[in-house]
């Protein structure tokens, strides 16, 4: 029968610790809410613009000229007057104007490290930790961009740097999307434009492949993608490492199915000059090319097109053709006038133009004084950006470290719920199968003694009658001996036919004694005194006073030992002789043994005895 109201505490516990497991692994991974900061006033006005900066710059630098001219702008907080230069100098920048507020910026720099690592709260009492972080590092961004448009590299650098450390170190990874993803992309963008201008190609590789993982996070537009592994190619070009730049050209591609796009025109243009250098196929790559410069949307792109077919020109030797392209790129495009000059300078030598070759010459030395400070100017950008991979190195095991204690932590209360769970379990199995025991020995014992009482009441008449006959055969010896007539006993047929004998079999029959079961159970079947002794006397009268001749015989026997060997005789068993004389099984035992030592004789009681009496009977 199943003990419904054990598995319903089964039940309850098992919520209860389901419950608390929960509570616990709640408490060891939750995080402290963010308090969102209430916006209002000027705050909520520079909100709506910085929100707009990120889609349509544009539009959100109207606005900002809109908002400095109202009434709002003149009742901003230091916090506000900050936080509105800072968005100056980025829709500058994006609009593509310089930056003209280069003071109000060093100070906002200065006002938002300051607050930054602090308590994170500030007078409108809202955790704004994490935001002032953010716009930290967007003013050390935005710096940076200053001291670029001002040729100031290491600064510029420095500030770039900067920015990046102060992401990493107040925000984790997984919440770098939406606008702090792009601003990470953007920053790393910056950083491959400052590297490959001092042709420092593998830091800008490392910024490249950094701002494409954080655009993919950031779920930056196609064209943005396309961008980036174009850059990211170029930087592999400069290494010689074709196959590795055609792999990230060919990525670009995929990005940009419209052929009218001029991103897409120069990753062609690239991936021809590309092929150029690494296999040599002069027909292929300036096809290519010369088409690329045809579809040229204006003459900045078509120029760009034709410095690179020059080159071709110029390295299988065919001069004129080069000139034809290479010239105007020298004439009509500053920024490209020092990459076209050495071969110009060489063409003209050969064809003994020394006019011209002098002209090449003097945009070559410019070039080699600047190249003498880039180099200076390298190395010193090599050392920030070897500082900033140690410092990623250390932030990375610092926060593999905190997620092992992270997981420790949570493997710790784990295991600790569900050793509880365990011993709970287990304390209420060995509860239940304690009560189970205890319930089935109640029940056997409960059974023995209703059949007891069973046997008893069924043979309690034969047992009242027998005792009867009994005492009608022992009161007729004491009358006829109160008659003072010659003894006459009663005797039987047989020992086994005497009354005493007949009774005692009637009882061994109906007992069915068990060695096992307590000798008190079978109290009702006991012998008393008088019994013992009418069956000693039955014993003596039917062989040869047995008793006497036996103690005579075995001096070593006991008057008690001497009643036993009368059970015996009638060939009772050891469990049937402790029911009848109410002993326990293993005293009976014990006792038969010593008997059979003191008879010298292995085999049982019952023959052994039995043989002892018909010799002597003889």
């Amino acid at each position: 029968m199943l003990d419904f109201e054990y598995f319903y505490r089964v039940k309850c516990y098992l919520h209860i610790l389901s419950f608390l497991f929960g509570l616990a692994m709640l408490v060891a991974c939750s995080k402290p809410a963010e308090v969102p900061e209430p916006v209002e006033g000027p705050t909520q006005e520079l909100a709506a613009i910085d929100t707009l900066l990120w889609h349509h710059p544009d539009s959100a630098l109207a606005v900002m000229m809109e908002f400095a001219a109202s009434p709002e702008a003149d009742s901003m907080d230091v916090f506000e007057g900050h936080y509105c230069q800072v968005l100056v100098a980025e829709l500058l920048f994006k609009n593509d104007y310089g930056q003209s507020n280069r003071e109000e910026v060093l100070k906002a720099v200065h006002y938002f490290d300051s607050i930054v690592g602090m308590d994170g709260t500030d007078t409108r009492g809202a955790s704004v930790q994490g935001r002032d972080a953010f716009l930290a590092a967007r003013a050390q961004y935005i710096n940076g961009a200053g001291y670029y448009e001002r040729d100031s590299l290491i600064e510029a650098c420095g500030e770039y740097l900067n920015a990046l450390r102060m992401m990493g170190g107040h925000f984790e990874e997984k919440v770098l999307v939406g606008h702090k993803a792009r601003f990470m992309a953007l920053t790393y963008n910056r950083l491959v434009e400052l590297f490959s201008s001092q042709y420092m190609q593998e830091p800008a590789i490392y910024c490249g492949k950094q701002s494409l993982a954080y655009n993919r996070m950031a779920k930056s537009s196609p064209r943005s993608l396309a961008s980036t592994l174009r850059t990211i190619g170029r930087q592999y070009d400069k290494l010689d490492l074709y196959d590795s730049a055609s792999f990230y050209y060919n990525a670009a591609l995929k990005y940009l199915p419209d052929r009218n796009d001029i991103l897409y025109r120069d990753v062609v243009s690239l991936m021809a000059f590309s092929e150029y250098n690494a296999h040599h196929n002069v027909t292929i790559s300036l096809d290519s090319l010369k088409s690329m410069a045809a579809q040229s949307a204006d003459e900045a792109e078509r120029l760009a097109r034709y410095s690179t077919i020059g080159y071709i020109y110029y390295n299988i030797r065919q001069f004129d053709s080069a000139k034809v392209y290479l010239i105007p790129v020298f004439d009509k495009d500053p920024d490209r006038a020092s990459m076209v000059a050495r071969p110009l300078r060489e063409i003209a030598l050969i064809e003994g133009d020394t006019v011209k070759a002098n002209q090449y010459a003097l945009v070559l030395a410019e070039e080699g004084a600047t190249a003498a400070n880039s180099q200076a100017r390298a190395s010193q950008l090599n050392e920030l950006f070897q500082q900033h991979l140690q410092w990623e190195k250390e932030r990375a095991e610092a926060e593999r470290q905190q997620a092992a204690r992270l997981r420790r932590n949570r493997m710790i209360v784990v295991v600790s719920v569900l050793v509880a769970v365990a011993a709970l379990l287990a304390w209420l199995l060995i509860r239940r199968k304690m009560k189970q025991q205890r319930d089935a020995a109640s029940q056997q014992m409960e059974a023995v003694q209703e059949a007891h009482r069973l046997e008893k009441a069924s043979m309690s008449g034969r047992l009242k009658r027998s005792n009867q006959e009994l005492r009608e055969l022992k009161d007729q010896m004491r009358q006829q001996a109160g008659n003072g007539a010659p003894k006459q006993e009663a005797q039987a047929v047989s020992f086994n036919d005497e009354p005493i004998c007949r009774l005692i079999m009637e009882r061994v029959h109906e007992g069915q004694f068990k060695a096992q079961m307590d000798c008190k159970l079978y109290h009702d079947y006991a012998l008393g005194k008088e019994q013992v002794m009418a069956l000693r006397e039955a014993a003596d009268r039917h062989f040869n006073q047995f008793t006497s001749r036996l103690a005579k015989a075995y001096p070593n026997l006991t008057k008690g030992d001497l009643d036993y060997c009368c059970l015996y005789l009638l060939g009772l068993s050891d469990a049937d002789v402790a029911a009848l004389m109410q002993k326990a099984y293993p005293t009976v035992s014990h006792r038969a043994r010593k008997m059979k030592a003191i008879f010298k004789n292995e085999a049982p009681l019952p023959t052994t005895l039995l043989d002892f009496a018909k010799e002597t009977n003889g």
